[in-house]
């Protein structure tokens, strides 16, 4: 058993380092790319940081969604026409919104969103140390006994039976 296990140890490197390289190309197709390797490298940078709209927890260099291959053209297209990288992102959040961006800018109305997580534990925790503290001073809860007419009536009744 041990011999066999040496002897497949090369043939699972092997598959394993085709595995990692295969995740590696990603979804960029050769066509796709810039004669240029530093508009390329820009592209790819940019790729990054925007989400495929189809995928969407996907850069749109990782997806095969032809959606992302529309986006990366454009990225490549306004690279090209010599946008900067900021310019290249704003042209697209124009366009798709601020959803293409993998992640949103804490700016604006957003602040509500990235606040809304520590505001709601800073609440219940007040929230929780209010009625546990109020359970602690609270008067302990006593039976109420029966009243003297109560009394006489159950006596009555247990008379009448037995």
């Amino acid at each position: 058993m041990l011999r066999s296990w040496r002897a497949q140890a090369p043939l699972i490197v092997l598959a394993l380092a085709f595995a990692v390289l295969a995740n590696l190309a990603a979804a960029v197709q050769p066509d796709e790319m810039l004669a240029d390797p530093a508009q390329e490298a820009r592209a790819r940078e940019i790729s990054k940081g925007l989400r495929c709209l189809v995928c969407q927890n996907e850069n749109i260099d990782d997806s095969n969604a032809s959606l992302a291959r529309d986006l990366r053209i454009l990225v490549r297209e306004r690279i090209t026409a010599g946008d900067s990288d900021e310019e290249v992102v704003d042209y697209l959040v124009d366009r798709y919104g601020e959803f293409v961006l993998l992640k949103p800018t804490s700016g604006g109305w957003n602040w509500l969103l990235w606040a809304a997580g520590p505001i709601l534990f800073v609440l219940a925790l007040i929230l929780a140390g209010g009625y546990l503290r109020g359970r602690a001073t609270a008067a302990p809860a006593t039976e109420a006994g029966l009243s003297p007419e109560e009394q006489t009536r159950l006596k009555q009744i247990l008379d009448e039976q037995g």
